[in-house]
């Protein structure tokens, strides 16, 4: 059990995790911005530091400041919460390189996870059971109609690599999907296709 953790994250994320950590017994260390020097993270957290200045690449996404506010604290471990770092496998391993446990997954398995195809070609080979799609990458718009027709409507594009949604669109019907694959390619450059049906989330 860890006697201290740091909580590399902000708002209601932050607020959790030190409220969970509270629960445990943990110490909590809360990192902020100057925009949330007053959030309730910070308020309810055992300890403070400051990262930055308000934008997120000069505070929450600095590994740097994350990992030195970590050692002036004493903090054992990094608890990245999700979205900013959670998923950088450069995080993770920096984290074990200064000692420091990372609480989420190995750095390997957010690599392989990270890109979408990726991901997919593991649970197929795993024996999962995943939606109908399109096994790898789609890189031109011909590709795209083709792979298309073989699914079926409706269809979700999505970005072959990166994460929160960007560039995911749903299609259900072919006067659409010129429009929205211009869209993703706009924004991604690579898409993968899946059948857009409901799925089990647990």
């Amino acid at each position: 059990m860890f006697h201290k953790v740091l909580v590399a994250n902000r708002g209601e994320i932050a607020v959790r995790l030190v409220r969970a950590l509270r629960e445990f017994g943990i110490a909590s260390v809360a990192v902020y911005s100057d925009a949330d020097r007053g959030s309730l993270a910070v308020q309810l957290a055992d300890e403070a530091a400051h990262l930055g200045p308000s934008p997120s690449s000069e505070s929450y996404l600095r590994m740097d400041r994350i990992l030195d506010a970590a050692k002036r604290h004493g903090a054992e471990a990094v608890h990245p919460g999700y979205g900013f770092l959670s998923e950088n496998a450069e995080f993770a391993e920096a984290c074990t390189a200064a000692g420091i446990v990372f609480i989420g997954p190995p750095a390997e398995a957010i690599r392989k996870l990270g890109s979408k195809t990726a991901a997919r070609k593991l649970a197929i080979a795993a024996g999962a059971p995943v939606v109908p799609g399109t096994e790898s990458a789609l890189a031109g718009w011909e590709e795209a109609r083709s792979a298309v027709n073989a699914l079926g409507y409706p269809v979700l594009l999505k970005a072959a690599a990166g994460g929160g949604g960007k560039g995911m669109r749903r299609v259900d019907r072919e006067s659409e999907l010129e429009g929205a694959l211009r869209d993703v390619f706009v924004q991604t450059r690579r898409l993968i296709l899946e059948v857009d049906q409901p799925i089990a989330v647990t």
